[in-house]
């Protein structure tokens, strides 16, 4: 295949002659060249058919005047002077027949010759017979006659004259119809063709501006061609479309806005009435999985879980989960099933493996502190939004306010027990301790009396059983007293349960092991006094009176149960379950009532004591922060 040649393309209009400026100037510059035309032409001809009437006046006064000069010659008195006066006439004729302005215009007729022969006549034939003719006789017939043919050539020239200046105007006429029709031509099609090129895609232009400024974006003015209108349409066709996708766009925007301000809304509602049930309740658990449950479904996202932090705990601890196949350690009501699903969560992450979902973790502190971290999974293919993202901050800040609000509460509680139990410890030893110390003392006085009467065996055995129940009780008060001093310099139970191991672990001469696993703060400082007092006394009667050699202590959480057990391998009970003079065992199913559960105090099939206490803790459920 060769390539197209030049004649093969097509012809192509130049842009400059498509466009309607060039078009319209076209036809007005037609327009005014047949103007300019006529008028020329117009000027010309009548400036060649100057003179015209007056040659005609003319050519009728030579008649007139050849008549005159016949009726002087036959009526002029003989004589000199009418001769003299005859030719004078005949010169002045002869110079009006030969004037330049008749010469001009006779000389430019077609018949230019009929002049001429009109000349000749005159001159060779009438002039010389006017002169030889004598004044005042008759004229001969032969100079009638030759005037009679000098007036038909002057008729001949007349007409000639007149059919010319006829034919002129004709002409004249002719042109000016001419330029009249081209004229009228050119207007009707500058008429048509601003109407079809101009009006039609003008008001097509402006019901497009007027659909768009309704906001129609769909009407298309379709204009072909290559003039500025046409290109305008073009442009308008393309602003129309980028509009509509504009439009659209804008629209889908403030939809998406509008159910985002609509979400955020509800979630503000959710997060306003969540805060008065958490603050009301004091509960974290009860009062944060309904609202973090409605959040999820309200923002598609999930599942949350939040971790508390403890500076006696190297990792956070979990406090609230939304979602979990299994209950929670924390989980105090197992009537309670808010966070338990069956199946797991489609963005859960679980022991490290792959999930489809991201995190996002977000700090809940207060200045200068960190309580906990807020874990949100939400769907991989859908980030957060800024706003989500602000609500989850929004929702982090009041988790922060709220357990600072508790953990203020907690420490107030514990500052003002702990106070309360410095009093107690400084009543107890100002009054009971000097009390039980007298009465010893007074024991050991009767002892020292020799009494001899027959009553000396009972007034003995009465001074034993004084003797060790004031031991006894003067060993608890102390115990006691150590109690409560102990808890003033310990910040919880865990410390406080390792102070007491290692005075114990002294005083046995071994070592105590200690299994605790109790998360942080999930006993009242009430609930830490009776759960240490038990811990104590089982150590007691384990260390003085078992004479164990293996002792172990175990606290740890059984969902919703605290469980305390102290074993030993010890000599165990007496049959009765009670040692004589002994009020230990009472004093510790006393506290386990006090903590609304049960204690068994019960010996080891192959020897020892077990001590079981099991209690469900109604502390709630915050964990205090530490400083960064």
């Amino acid at each position: 295949m060769g390539a197209h040649t030049a004649s093969d393309q097509p012809a192509r209009t130049p842009p400059h002659r498509q466009s309607l400026v060039f078009r319209l100037a076209l036809v007005v510059g037609a327009i005014a060249l047949a103007a300019v035309v006529s008028l020329a032409v117009t000027l010309a001809m009548s400036r060649s058919l100057e003179g015209n009437a007056t040659a005609i006046n003319q050519a009728g006064a030579l008649r007139m005047g050849l008549y005159r000069l016949l009726a002087q010659a036959s009526e002029t008195t003989a004589g000199d002077t009418g001769a003299a006066t005859l030719n004078t006439r005949i010169d002045q004729y002869s110079q009006q027949l030969q004037g330049p302005a008749l010469r001009a215009r006779f000389e430019g007729l077609s018949r230019a010759d009929a002049y001429t022969t009109l000349i000749s006549t005159w001159q060779s034939g009438l002039e010389p017979a006017l002169r030889r003719h004598t004044p005042g006789t008759p004229l001969p017939q032969a100079l009638t006659a030759g005037a009679d043919r000098f007036v038909t050539q002057v008729d001949g020239l007349v007409s000639a004259l007149e059919q010319r200046t006829e034919q002129q105007v004709r002409r004249l006429h002719l042109l000016q119809t001419v330029c009249l029709v081209l004229a009228v031509i050119s207007l009707l099609a500058l008429t048509v063709g601003v109407k079809r090129r101009v009006l039609r895609p003008l008001r097509t232009l402006v019901g497009i501006a007027r659909a768009v400024s309704e906001g129609d974006f769909s009407r298309r003015a379709g204009l072909r061609g290559a003039d500025e209108l046409a290109e305008l349409g073009g442009a308008m066709d393309q602003m129309s479309g980028e509009l509509a996708l504009t439009y659209q766009d804008l629209e889908a925007r403030v939809r998406h806005k509008t159910e985002e301000l609509e979400k955020s809304r509800q979630a503000l509602e959710l997060l306003h009435s969540a805060s008065r049930n958490l603050f009301a309740n004091h509960d974290l658990c009860r009062g944060a999985v309904p609202m973090l449950q409605q959040l999820e479904r309200l923002l598609g996202i999930g599942p949350i879980h939040l971790y508390l932090h403890d500076r006696h705990f190297s990792e956070p601890v979990q406090a609230v989960t939304t979602a979990s196949r299994e209950r929670p350690f924390y989980c105090r009501d197992h009537n309670c099933n808010a966070c338990l699903t069956a199946t797991q969560h489609p963005t859960e992450a679980v022991q490290g493996a792959a999930h489809d979902g991201h995190r996002l973790l977000l700090p809940i502190r207060t200045p200068g502190a960190l309580l906990g971290t807020l874990e949100v999974w939400y769907p991989a293919d859908r980030p957060l939004s800024h706003g989500e993202r602000r609500l989850l901050e929004t929702l982090s800040d009041q988790l922060a306010t709220a357990l600072f609000l508790e953990r203020q509460i907690t420490e107030e509680q514990q500052l003002t027990l702990a106070e309360e139990r410095t009093v107690i410890a400084r009543e107890l030893h100002d009054s009971l301790a000097q009390s039980l110390s007298y009465l010893k003392m007074q024991v050991a006085r009767l002892r020292r009396l020799d009494l001899d009467s027959p009553q000396k065996p009972a007034h003995d055995d009465i001074l034993n059983e004084l003797s060790t129940g004031l031991n006894s009780a003067y060993r608890q008060l102390r115990e006691l007293l150590a109690t409560f001093r102990l808890k003033l310099d310990t910040p919880d139970l865990a410390t406080a349960l390792g102070k007491t191991i290692d005075e114990f672990s002294e005083r046995h001469g071994r070592p105590i092991p200690l299994h605790y696993n109790l998360p942080p703060h999930t006993l009242s400082p009430n609930e830490e006094i009776h759960t240490l007092q038990i811990v104590r006394e089982a150590l007691a009667n384990a260390v003085k009176h078992a004479e164990a050699t293996d002792i172990d202590v175990e606290v740890r959480f059984d969902s919703p149960q605290v469980r305390v057990r102290v074993r030993d391998n010890g000599r165990g009970l007496p049959d009765s379950g009670q040692p004589m003079d002994h009020y230990g065992l009472i004093i510790m199913q006393d506290r386990a009532r006090t903590l609304g559960g049960e204690i068994r105090v019960e010996n080891r099939d192959h020897g020892g004591v077990h001590v079981d206490l099991a209690f469900v803790p109604k502390a709630r459920n915050l964990i205090p922060a530490t400083p960064n």
